[in-house]
């Protein structure tokens, strides 16, 4: 399961697993993984899975699925528990495995991605026995109801920035609603999610419950395609999750997730907090930039924006400084981009900013090693510009600013994307007319945290279909029946 270099503090998994063993894939194609923080190289010729690894995994599958449903509510909740205590015990690993190819500060995936996976775990098990359908008895004779019920075989196709995150996300509504997942993790980040698979092994979920594989587009087109899989959850772009969509509906026409992206907006009005707005403002550089959800378009009331602009611009100065930390120090809180076709396809996007708006920092990558780039701004950018249409998925923000309410709200809205808002201000009465009016799935007023557990987290317009997080998340993973039984209503 593991490379052969003794250099790591952890085995390396490298294999395919499946039917809870570690099995070479029988895909032709191999990758070779670089360092994102010295471009050294971590692992070579790893062996991808192709349609041949998904058809094994599907087979499997079937045969756990019936052992996993036919567990009582009470043992499979215990297993789900079991498995978030076990990630806890080895959050230490989890987060190694995490930092160790992509560079993300060991600390922050401790405290964000490890601690995201447990808590999604521990919450869905909660809801193991509270999938509850509706019921209706009417004079007339008949009792109509409804039932909630998992859709057999799925598929659930993890994103390289945040593995651990999204992988709860979807594992825990999707085995805590009764279904087996064939786990697709990132070829460019997939240590920490393999890591995973022993962990439920361990646990008690049955072999076959939750198979993992590791490839590029042929595994994923095969996951979408094939007839026994009725659902996948797809975390990735725009243009993939688009292929996947399409996949799906020319197939079997199985239920479809898309966690797709987004562009988001935050709006800071001259009745903010400033300071706090300021600092916030600065999530734009969480991750490098690798986070769906960040606010990357700023837009800023005109009297505070000659101050606000200089202030942020000092703050991505700093945090510019601060590149080129070791990833495995606690202290660490920066980190490069987390591969390096990432790194070209932001110095592209760059390139093109230079002449498309103004540059007040950053601008160019950063180092003689690695995947580094520079935090950076660009200000008042032309309304056609890239930088301000597109999803860089890098540290760049664009600044821009309004006059009224109603100016911000048409710049806000101004995209194909729907994933997160966000707005500083201090009325109530503005912040509750943001809620309504500002197109996204999540809103967030004087927070740069718009998701949590209980609450849904889903894209509008070209940001995605379906919710993660909360029950909507059960519903997600389930399928409708409606039942009606004839009785006689009287004596």
């Amino acid at each position: 399961m593991s490379s052969n270099n003794n250099s790591f503090r952890y085995p390396l998994p490298t294999q395919q697993f499946i039917h809870g063993q570690w099995v070479d894939a029988k895909g032709s194609k191999t990758l070779t993984l670089l360092s994102s923080v010295d471009d050294s190289v971590v692992v070579e010729n790893f062996r991808q899975a192709d349609e041949n690894d998904v058809d094994e995994a599907v087979a499997s599958a079937e045969k756990g699925l019936v052992q996993w449903q036919a567990l009582s509510n009470e043992e499979r909740r215990t297993i789900l528990l079991k498995l978030a205590d076990s990630v806890q015990q080895n959050a230490e690993k989890l987060a190694y495995l995490e930092a160790i190819l992509v560079g993300k500060p060991i600390g922050m995936a401790k405290s964000l991605d490890v601690n995201s996976l447990i808590g999604s775990l521990r919450y869905f098990a909660g809801f193991v026995d509270k999938n509850e359908g509706d019921l209706m008895l009417d004079k007339d004779g008949f009792l109509r109801g409804t039932l909630h019920q998992p859709f057999g075989i799925t598929a659930a196709v993890i994103p390289f920035n945040a593995p651990l995150t999204i992988l709860g996300m979807k594992i825990g509504p999707g085995l805590a609603s009764g279904n087996a997942i064939i786990v697709k993790a990132s070829e460019r980040n997939p240590f920490s999610t393999l890591a995973v698979a022993e962990l439920a092994i361990e646990a008690g979920v049955p072999p076959g419950v939750l198979n993992f594989i590791v490839g590029g587009p042929a595994s994923g087109d095969r996951l979408a395609r094939h007839e026994s899989i009725r659902m996948i959850s797809f975390t990735g772009s725009p243009a993939v999750g688009k292929l996947v969509a399409a996949a799906a509906a020319s197939s079997n026409l199985k239920r479809v997730t898309l966690e797709l992206g987004g562009k988001s907006p935050v709006l800071v009005f001259a009745d903010a907090d400033i300071p706090t707005a300021l600092r916030n403002c600065m999530a734009f550089t969480a991750m490098n930039g690798q986070a769906c959800a960040v606010a990357t378009r700023i837009y800023v009331q005109e009297e505070i924006a000659e101050s606000f602009v200089a202030g942020l611009t000092q703050m991505a100065q700093g945090m510019g400084k601060m590149l080129g930390g070791d990833p495995l120090d606690e202290r660490t809180i920066t980190s490069p981009l987390y591969n390096h076709a990432q790194k070209e396809r932001v110095l592209a996007f760059l390139e093109s900013g230079r002449g498309d708006a103004e540059t007040l920092v950053g601008g160019e990558p950063w180092g003689e090693k690695g995947c580094f780039v520079k935090p950076t701004i660009f200000y008042k950018p032309a309304a056609n510009a890239r930088v301000l249409k597109e999803e860089i998925f890098g540290p760049v923000a664009i600044i821009d600013t309004f006059k009224t309410e109603e100016e911000a709200l048409i710049k806000a809205n101004d995209t194909i994307y729907g994933l997160s808002a966000y707005a500083w201000t201090n009325s109530i009465d503005r912040a509750l007319r943001l809620c309504k009016s500002m197109d996204a799935g999540s809103i967030a007023i004087n927070t740069p945290i718009p998701t949590h557990t209980t609450i849904p987290f889903g894209g509008w317009k070209e940001s995605g279909t379906g919710q993660e997080n909360s029950k909507y998340a059960m519903r997600a993973w389930t399928q409708p029946k409606s039942i009606v039984i004839k009785f006689n209503p009287t004596i």
